[in-house]
C-alpha cells in the first residue's frame, strides 16, 4: 500500500476505526458515497477520504469511509 493511502486511512493511536473501502468507476464511487450518506451510514461526507485513482486497479477510483467507534449505527428497518 502506498504511503499516500496509508496517510489517508491512518487511524488515531489507541482507537480502532472501522473502514469501508469503495472501489469502482468514478460514477460508481460517487453514487455509493451519496447512498451511504442518504441511508445515514455516514453522518457527514467529511468521513470519506478524497476520491483518488485506485493504485491496484487500472481505470478505477477509490474512497474510504472511516467510521469512529463512537459513530452510532443507523436504525434497522423492518
Amino acid at each position: 500500500m502506498s504511503s499516500e493511502i496509508k496517510a489517508l486511512v491512518r487511524s488515531h493511536q489507541g482507537e480502532s476505526n472501522a473502514q469501508i473501502w469503495i472501489i469502482g468507476t468514478r460514477d460508481q464511487v460517487i453514487h455509493l458515497m451519496n447512498e451511504l450518506y442518504v441511508k445515514k451510514v455516514a453522518t457527514d461526507r467529511a468521513q470519506f477520504t478524497p476520491i483518488i485513482p485506485a493504485p491496484f486497479a487500472d481505470g478505477q477510483y477509490m474512497t474510504v469511509l472511516v467510521r469512529s467507534p463512537r459513530t452510532p449505527l443507523p436504525p434497522e428497518r423492518n
